[in-house]
């Protein structure tokens, strides 16, 4: 094993914050829009009333973005352990 030093930290790149935001950013339009589909049903809203206006994208979000940021945060994971390997084997 090597010894730490304290110039060892590598700097993050880019586009690894770009897609950990993006990544964070799905998650939190995920919830929020999971919320108001359950708000707006305990309002009074029904099945028939979610086929029309922004309620059919809203709903699509809740499905869609939670494995699309999984799979953003994987990407930003193995490019850390990849970039990391990298700095290993130079020094």
């Amino acid at each position: 094993m090597s010894k730490p030093t304290p110039d060892s930290d590598l700097p993050v790149s880019r586009l690894d914050r770009i897609l950990a935001f993006m990544a964070l950013g799905l998650l939190a339009l995920s919830v929020l829009s999971f919320l108001s589909i359950m708000i707006s049903t305990a309002m009074g809203l029904t099945h028939e009333d979610y086929g029309t206006g922004i309620w059919p994208a809203v709903s699509t979000i809740v499905y869609i973005a939670p494995p699309l940021a999984f799979v953003l945060m994987l990407t930003v994971i193995i490019r850390a352990f990849i970039r990391r390997a990298r700095a290993n084997r130079a020094g």
